[in-house]
C-alpha cells in the first residue's frame, strides 16, 4: 500500500516568527546522556557480536537503561568517592540460538564500561558499576527481522525532525563542546538552555567543575568567570542579539555551596539518569519544535521505527532545506506495525518550498535507504543524541 503523502507549503520559517524560544542541550556527561550513550554502546555491540556469529543483526532493544546516583564528599584540591554510580542494564535482547547461549550480559557490561571509559576522563573504574538484567526477546518481535529479509516495523509510532538548525539552536548546541575543550577544570557535564526573547538571547549553563583543579573557593570563581567569558564572545560572534550568561545559578558563595565534582559529573552526587529524557537525535531538546518522546538510543538499529524514523525524518529535513533551498523543512513519519520500514503509513511534511515531486523523490529516497543506516549506527558512524 502507497502511503499517505502530505505536503503542506508555508510562507516563512515559523520559528522565525515566534517572539520567544527555548532550546536545551544536556552534555555528554549528563545522568540522561550518559544513560543514552551506554544504551547505544551495548546495542552496538551486541549488533557486532550478531553479525560476526550469525551473519545478520538478531532482535534486540537496550534502550532502558537506569542511573541511580553515587555519593561524594568533593573538596577544593579534591575530596572522596563514598558510593559508587549504579547502573542498570535493561532491556531485551536473543539471548540464545538453535540452543547456543549468547553471553548477552557479559558483552553489555563490557561495552558500557568501554564507553565510560572513553568519554569520562575524572571517572576512575571503582566509581562506578554496572549490573544487567537484559531479558530474553520477544519472539513475535524476532520474527519481524525474519520474513523474506525484510525489516518490518516493531511498533506503530511516529518519527520527527527539521531543518535548518535556527540561530539559537547553533549556539546552544556549540557552546557545550567548546566550554570542554577550554576550561580543563570543568568536566564533561555541562548543561546549557538557552532563551531567545525578540532581540535578547539568554543562556544558562550548569558547569561541573572538578575539585582537585581548583584549590580555593577563588580559583572557583575564577573558572565560573572563564566559562561565562567564553559563551558569551562564543555566543556574540555568532548572533547581533544581546547576549547575556548566567553560570551556575544555584551557587551560594556566601555558605560554600558551589558546583564542585570529583568526577565532573553531576551522577556523583545525587542526580539520576535515564534513556530517552534527553537530547533528540540532533543533540538538543526543541519544545518550540515538533518532538516526540522515542528513546532512541539503544533501539535496534534494524526494525525500530522509534530509533530509525527520527534519524530519517531529520535527514530528509536537512536535505530538504540544503538541496531545494527551503527555509524550513519539518518531517513526520507514522509507521505501522509489521509493515516494511521503508513504507510507512504516512508521511507528513511542512515546508516553504512548493517542489512537492523533489520533496517526495527526498523522502522516499532517504527511506529507502535504510539499509545503510542500519549499517552506519552499527559501525558507530551516526549520532543518536
Amino acid at each position: 500500500m502507497e502511503p499517505s503523502f502530505t505536503v503542506r507549503h508555508l510562507d516563512r520559517n515559523p520559528i522565525e516568527s515566534r517572539a520567544t524560544e527555548f532550546v536545551e542541550r544536556k552534555g555528554l556527561g549528563h545522568p540522561d546522556s550518559i544513560c543514552d550513550g551506554v544504551a547505544e554502546a551495548v546495542s552496538r555491540r551486541l549488533s557486532q557480536h550478531y553479525l560476526e556469529e550469525y551473519g545478520r543483526v538478531l532482535h534486540h532493544n537496550t534502550d532502558t537503561v537506569q542511573l541511580v546516583a553515587g555519593t561524594t564528599a568533593p573538596a577544593f584540591g579534591g575530596g572522596e568517592t563514598v558510593d559508587a554510580i549504579y547502573v542498570l542494564l535493561g532491556g531485551r535482547a536473543t539471548r540464545s540460538v538453535d540452543g547456543r547461549e549468547i553471553p548477552v550480559d557479559d558483552i553489555a557490561i563490557d561495552a558500557a564500561r568501554a564507553y565510560v571509559d572513553a568519554n569520562f576522563a575524572a571517572l576512575s573504574d571503582d566509581m562506578i558499576e554496572f549490573e544487567s538484567r537484559i531479558g530474553e526477546t520477544s519472539t513475535d518481535l524476532q520474527s519481524l527481522f525474519d520474513s523474506q529479509g525484510i525489516g518490518r516495523a516493531n511498533d506503530t509510532s511516529v518519527g520527527t525532525g527539521y531543518a535548518p538548525l535556527s540561530e539559537t539552536d547553533r549556539i546552544v548546541r556549540g557552546v557545550e563542546p567548546a566550554i570542554r575543550e577550554r576550561v580543563p577544570a570543568v568536566g564533561e557535564d555541562v548543561k546549557v538552555m538557552g532563551w531567545r526573547a525578540d532581540d535578547e538571547l539568554r543562556l544558562t549553563v550548569a558547569a561541573a567543575v572538578i575539585a582537585r583543579r581548583v584549590a580555593d573557593v577563588e580559583e572557583y570563581v575564577a573558572v565560573r568567570e572563564r566559562v561565562a567569558e567564553l559563551v558569551a564572545r562564543y555566543a556574540d560572534r555568532r548572533t547581533d542579539r544581546t547576549v547575556t550568561v548566567e553560570v551556575n545559578a544555584a551557587d551560594d558563595l556566601e555558605s560554600g555551596s558551589v558546583y564542585l565534582t570529583e568526577t565532573g559529573l553531576s551522577a556523583e552526587m545525587g542526580d539520576d539518569g535515564s534513556v530517552g529524557r534527553g537530547n533528540r537525535v540532533n543533540g538538543l531538546i526543541t519544545p518550540h519544535r515538533a518532538m516526540n518522546l522515542e528513546a532512541v538510543a539503544g533501539k535496534n538499529p534494524v526494525t525500530h521505527v522509534g530509533k530509525l524514523y527520527n534519524l530519517i525524518a531529520t535527514s530528509a529535513a536537512e536535505r530538504i532545506h540544503r538541496e531545494l533551498g527551503a527555509d524550513h523543512a519539518e518531517v513526520k513519519l507514522l509507521s505501522q506495525i509489521g509493515q516494511p520500514v521503508a513504507r510507512p503509513l504516512a508521511i507528513d511534511v511542512d515546508t516553504t518550498t512548493r517542489d512537492d515531486e523533489a520533496v517526495r523523490s527526498i523522502v522516499f529516497g532517504e527511506l529507502e535507504d535504510v539499509a545503510s543506516l542500519t549499517r552506519d549506527l552499527v559501525a558507530g558512524e551516526t549520532d543518536v543524541f
